[in-house]
């Protein structure tokens, strides 16, 4: 089996996108720290070679991400895969629970899995999350209302959580 690799332009940088025929795997900031050992992960994990190419779910997130950055798509159309843990996909699940425009606190969202003692669990499985805006980390900011840490860089998590806000109807 081989997985598609295909590069993204967004107004928050370029995006690398990877996926098989049915399902997106990898959504990340070309710049991240440490987005060769992901890759690299998820080329061990699923025992495939990655190659440049598109797929159906790659033109998918690229018309997702176009709709997301004008302001006119608040839940993602695109079929993903999460690659993790148990544990990992429940908080990634709750992530995604987060209605748009809203943020939330590592503790609240351990709270909502029934785990209030597992917020630093919760925070480092957030940070291990492939799927960048799609399975929405950005959304998690400190109990005192400060941002807090991103690994896609702070200036995207202000940006992201500005972008919703100003495109929710309350």
């Amino acid at each position: 089996m081989s997985l598609k690799a295909a590069w993204l332009d967004t107004p928050l940088g370029s995006m690398l996108a990877i996926s098989d025929e049915k399902l997106l795997y990898l959504l990340e900031f070309v710049d991240r720290r440490g987005l060769e050992r992901e890759i690299e992960r998820l080329r061990i994990k699923t025992e495939s070679a990655i190659i440049p190419g598109s797929t159906e779910p790659i033109l998918m997130i690229e018309e997702d991400l176009q709709l997301y950055f004008n302001g006119t798509l608040q839940k993602f159309n695109t079929p993903i895969w999460l690659l993790g843990s148990p544990f990992q996909k429940m908080v990634w699940q709750e992530l995604i629970n987060i209605p748009y425009g809203e943020t939330r606190s590592y503790l609240n969202q351990a709270k909502a899995l029934g785990k209030p003692n597992s917020y630093r669990a919760v925070a480092n499985a957030n940070g291990m999350n492939q799927l960048a805006i799609i399975v929405p980390c950005h959304r998690i900011i400190n109990s005192n209302g400060k941002l807090g840490g991103y690994s896609r860089g702070l200036h995207r998590k202000k940006w992201l959580i500005e972008h919703e806000r100003k495109f929710t109807t309350n």
